[in-house]
Formats: structure tokens, C-alpha cells, sequence
């Protein structure tokens, strides 16, 4: 499919759009509940965001307000699906209403995800004015870390790390699920042996089926930004907005790549035991990692650009978001089923099967 000249118009001004009543409830019934059978059009109303590359930096969530519509495939399984996503504007808040489907096709011959992907209906509220707290929050298992403008939640930590006397502990003692966030040794999704089975967008699923980055969603940006760096792609929990890997730096007066201040740690691990993987600091752990400030980021991966903070993508451990340096929103707990309270059990990722091929 392809973008007509007014959609793009309208993806790179990111104007404001005014809803009617009928075009609003078309597409939050159509987004509503977990779906048996998969739409089949793009709302009349909606801007093509499929394979778009976004312009615009502005930090205000109001400046994206549109439905937006894209036609994506499930490449593994053949599947053809309509992601719909919705952003509404109140005086404080955003509202952004997705069917947790992404404007790309996904799930390629490399991945294998654990469940199928379902169109999962999801809503989150973004602060319009968020402001920088006096304590970073850490990440939780049971909080999303953020939205993407595609609709797709940002979900970095895992739920396996190394437990080598479980009965489920791999050849190098890590269980697929069951861990908490403040377990000593926690795998990074993105690490070198972390199987967790993702697609070419650093993707997968949850058990329910919801699709969610855990880091570089290889979509929205490109390496080719503009003169004041990668747009706005996405908004963290807190509402501070998040970047592609670029920004304009005022010292060198050039546009260039955000670098994480957080290194490997040096020499080796303790020696291999039950409490400890042993091995030398590789980066299958989060605890392999530590912040030296040696970076242009701090310690949640954001910093302040023309007086303006937000996150950015980085090739790098943390990826896109490491702690919150405002206030989460309730809205980006998890709830899986209706009236559900997340739980630990149910937040969990879970490592893919075996490949049948």
C-alpha cells in the first residue's frame, strides 16, 4: 500500500485532527476487545502510517493527535492484519487507543515468538506537560515503559535470569520466566544468548498475544535524519517524549547519535555457582552493565536538548529507556483480561519453542 500525498502531508505535519462523533466510535468499537477475526480496511478517516518515516520533534503528544491506519502482515503465519491506532487530545492528557498491531509486518522467518499475535486493545494515557522528578523511577515488570506512535508498548526487562538448580534452567542456567525485576542476575532481552526468539524489530509477544518492542524498533526513524536529529517516535510512561538515535549537538555543531553512558564492567564474573553465572561480563545480563557517565545520556538514556529532555534510542544497553526521570502514569500498568490488576505471574515473558524446521 502506498501513501497518498495528503497522507504523508498529514504524517509529517502531524496536524491536529477534529474527530466527529460517528468516526471516533467506528474506531474504538472496531479496536475494542481481543479480536477473533482480523479487520479487513483502513478507516475512511485514518492517515496511512504503514513504513512511515516519521519528521516531526515536537514534545507535545497534542501534535499527533489523528487516527491512523496501516495494512501489515504476519509473515510467518501469512496473515494479514489492519493496525488502528487513535490519539485524542484532553487539556492535561493524550489518550492514545491502539489495537496493539504495528504499521509494519512482522514476525519474519528469523523470529519465533512464543504465541501468536493478536490484536489486543489497549489505552494509555500521555502527560502533555510532564516534569522531571527529584528520584528516577526504576522499571517494573508490571508497568509498559512507553508507547510508540504506531501503538505498539515499550516493554524492555525480561522475566528470565539465572536460577541454574530450576527444573527449566538452559546450559547456562537461565529459566525462561519467573524472575523478578530485582533479580541479581536479570537477562536482557537484547543480550547475546537471550533467545527470546524476536523479529527484525527487536519484538515479540506477551502469552496473550500483544506485540512490544524491547528495544531499536527499526521503524518510525531512519539513518537519515534531519537537520535537528531523529523525530519524536514514541512517548515514555512519564510523558517525556522519545527520539530515533540521532540529535543535533550544539558543541560540534553536527547531528549525530546518541551514545549511552553505560559500559560493560571489566574482568569476569564470580566464579560459576548457584548464585552466580560466572563467564566474563558479556552483556546476557543487565548486571553486566554499569554507568560510567562516559556517554551524552544519563542513567534513564534521556538528556535535554534545546531545553527540551527526552529519551533516545541507542545501540546500546539500555536501549531506549533504562528508568523514568518523571512520573509514571497509572495508565501504563498492565492488565491483562478485563478488570484484571496486573500480577507477576501474568506480566511474564516466556522464551519461544523450539523451532519445528
Amino acid at each position: 500500500m502506498t501513501h497518498s500525498s495528503s497522507s504523508l502531508e498529514k504524517i509529517n505535519k502531524i496536524a491536529v485532527s477534529k474527530y466527529t462523533s460517528a468516526g471516533l466510535l467506528a474506531l474504538l468499537l472496531s479496536a475494542c476487545g481481543e479480536s477473533h477475526t482480523h479487520s479487513h480496511a483502513i478507516n475512511d478517516h485514518a492517515v496511512d502510517l504503514k513504513d512511515a518515516i516519521l519528521q516531526n520533534r515536537s514534545a507535545d503528544c497534542a501534535d499527533y493527535a489523528n487516527e491512523y491506519g496501516s495494512s501489515v502482515k504476519d509473515i510467518r503465519k501469512n496473515e494479514h492484519f489492519i493496525a488502528q491506532v487513535s490519539i485524542e487530545v484532553q487539556d492535561r492528557y493524550c489518550t492514545l487507543t491502539s489495537n496493539n498491531i504495528p504499521n509494519h509486518d512482522f514476525n519474519d522467518r528469523n523470529a519465533r515468538f512464543a504465541t501468536n499475535a493478536k490484536e489486543v486493545s489497549q489505552s494509555f494515557n500521555i502527560k502533555r506537560a510532564p516534569q522531571l522528578s527529584y528520584r528516577v523511577t526504576p522499571l517494573e515488570q508490571s508497568t509498559y515503559n512507553g508507547i510508540m506512535i504506531n501503538g505498539v508498548p515499550i516493554d524492555i526487562l525480561s522475566a528470565a535470569c539465572y536460577s541454574p538448580n530450576a527444573r527449566r534452567a538452559d546450559r547456562q542456567g537461565n529459566i525462561p520466566i519467573g524472575c523478578r525485576s530485582d533479580a541479581k542476575w536479570l537477562v536482557d532481552p537484547l543480550g547475546p544468548n537471550a533467545n527470546m526468539g524476536a523479529d527484525a524489530h527487536n519484538a515479540h509477544t506477551q502469552p496473550d498475544g500483544s506485540y512490544h518492542y524491547h528495544g531499536n524498533p527499526n521503524a518510525l526513524f531512519d539513518e537519515k535524519p534531519g537537520n535537528n536529529g531523529s523525530p519524536t517516535i514514541g512517548f515514555a510512561a512519564d510523558g517525556f517524549p522519545i527520539y530515533g538515535s540521532y540529535f543535533y549537538d550544539e558543541t560540534r555543531k553536527q547531528v549525530r547519535k546518541a551514545k549511552s553512558g553505560y559500559r560493560l564492567k571489566s574482568g569476569t564474573r564470580p566464579t560459576r555457582s548457584s548464585t552466580s553465572p560466572g563467564g566474563n561480563y558479556d552483556g546476557t545480563y543487565i548486571q553486566d552493565w554499569e554507568f560510567a557517565n562516559t556517554g551524552d545520556l544519563d542513567q534513564c538514556n534521556g538528556m535535554t536538548v534545546n531545553g527540551q529532555y527526552g529519551y533516545y534510542v541507542t545501540d546500546t544497553y539500555p536501549w531506549i529507556v533504562n528508568c523514568f526521570s518523571g512520573t509514571p502514569d497509572p495508565s501504563f500498568r498492565k492488565r491483562m483480561g478485563k478488570n484484571k490488576q496486573p500480577n507477576h505471574k501474568n506480566t511474564q515473558h516466556r522464551f519461544p519453542p523450539k523451532p519445528a524446521y
